[in-house]
């Protein structure tokens, strides 16, 4: 036995939106016994497998446009205005899940754009997030993922910064910092959930009592390989899973302090999960 000492950040696990969406999709689920949800409802393979066994139907667009007369689910990362006209026009009934902050985003782009504002979008490239973005400006917006993207183009003279909701803040303001550099007159519209970015001071102080640190999330999730790099930076000894089997009990020396924390789409179940596996070893 190892004899691990595992503690589990009481700070990590699902925020405010994904706990929104997933409560409806439960609700639901147990009233009709199946739903129809337009994506993954969150990004995490485990959740998602879990939520599937008990009736929720994973779909793309392009089923969304053959649905006639059901129930569909909008997952917290929003969607376009044209989902919601293929909705009307095919009758269906939506259950908007949309996160909160994310909807006021879409609506200060839309407004952006009804001003004819030059409108760069700093996120990720087909994030479901950031198409629903994308959406508000009939597609006319700019994304660009990092810095050396960003100055592959010719930048107009002024422009308005946004940014997806779980970006790094501190990446944020220095894109902004560089484009003034540049010459470029920018309004920044700092529009990052601070659910997510508070996360990065409180996962410092967490990391970096530990001697090992178990950092647990989907491999799709943005905001999972974010946090994951802020553990990693802290905490040289952090290591990445995404499920239990994951884990390699080679990784630990007897008597090791193990932190186990996650992302904004990491169940506390799985968390439990890893704990329980470690505590075995």
């Amino acid at each position: 036995m190892k004899s691990l000492h595992v503690t589990i950040d009481s700070n990590s696990g699902f925020c405010f939106g994904v706990v929104y969406a997933i409560q409806m999709a439960e609700e639901i689920l147990e009233e009709q016994g199946y739903l129809y949800c337009l994506g993954d409802i969150v990004h995490n393979d485990e959740e998602v497998e879990r939520l599937q066994q008990q009736g929720l139907r994973i779909i793309n667009h392009a089923t969304l446009r053959e649905l006639r007369n059901e129930t569909v689910l909008i997952r917290a990362h929003g969607e376009p205005p044209e989902t919601y006209q293929t909705a009307l026009a095919n009758n269906l009934t939506i259950i908007d899940a949309s996160c909160p902050v994310v909807l006021k985003l879409q609506n200060r782009i839309k407004s952006s754009y009804d001003k004819n504002e030059k409108i760069y979008i700093y996120g990720k490239h087909g994030h479901a997030e950031v198409m629903g973005l994308l959406g508000q400006t009939n597609n006319n917006a700019v994304v660009f993922e990092s810095i050396d993207e960003l100055l592959q183009h010719d930048l107009p003279a002024q422009v308005t910064l946004y940014s997806q909701t779980t970006k790094s803040t501190d990446n944020f303001y220095k894109v902004k910092q560089v484009m003034e550099e540049q010459g470029v007159e920018v309004t920044a519209n700092d529009t990052i959930c601070r659910q997510v970015s508070n996360r990065d001071k409180d996962l410092r102080k967490f990391a970096a009592q530990f001697d090992k640190v178990i950092f647990v999330s989907g491999t799709k999730s943005s905001n999972g390989k974010v946090l994951y790099q802020v553990c990693k930076d802290t905490n040289p000894e952090t290591r990445f899973v995404s499920k239990v089997e994951e884990l390699q009990p080679e990784w630990f020396a007897t008597g090791d302090t193990v932190g186990i924390c996650g992302a904004t789409s990491t169940p506390l179940w799985l968390m439990e999960e890893v704990r329980d596996a470690l505590e075995g070893f």
